[in-house]
């Protein structure tokens, strides 16, 4: 699988486990299912992951964010936008480390993938294959503005109508 951040392609530093049993030492990544067992067994300060569906709710994982160093979300497919909306549910959870999204997303995702909170993207070998570095890294800024408030206030299409109107209008019927 191709990792990739904001500045390109990266190795992984976690190890996959299906069982908490392996996530003795080392950074590893457990399977949602086998999180409870992980995060008992698992010594504290030790990185801990998770893989989570994209039916996993923040609200599911809000109690263990403070010993989470790594979320992984599952996209099914590029359609499906679930996992975006977990990503921005967890950063206003106050989860601050790591998120990855995984699976096969497309370069024109991106920027909006960086917009709510992920860090990092893993694609499988056959998405891989079809895109290369240099697309995802071009398309993290074809996308200066957005439709979308609360991602980014200086890029927002909505906010700069707004703005022309306001500039626009004649002195006395300006909003405040």
């Amino acid at each position: 699988m191709l990792l990739l951040d904001r500045d390109g392609a990266r190795s992984d530093e976690w190890t996959r486990s299906a069982d908490a049993a392996a996530a003795q030492g080392g950074r590893t990544l457990v399977d949602f299912a086998a999180l409870p067992e992980a995060l008992a067994t698992t010594p504290a300060g030790q990185p801990l992951g998770v893989f989570i569906p994209n039916t996993v709710t923040a609200s599911e994982l809000a109690p263990h964010l403070d010993r989470l160093a790594l979320i992984v979300i599952a996209f099914p497919s590029f359609s499906d936008g679930r996992g975006y909306s977990i990503a921005r549910a967890l950063r206003r959870e106050g989860f601050s480390r790591t998120l990855r999204a995984s699976g096969p997303l497309i370069p024109d995702q991106f920027a909006y993938a960086l917009a709510c909170g992920f860090d990092e993207i893993e694609l499988p070998d056959t998405s891989a294959s079809r895109q290369s570095v240099a697309q995802w890294l071009g398309a993290k800024t074809h996308l200066p503005s957005t439709y979308q408030r609360g991602y980014r206030r200086d890029g927002n299409i909505l906010e700069a109508r707004r703005q022309a109107r306001a500039a626009a209008a004649p002195a006395g019927n300006r909003p405040a």
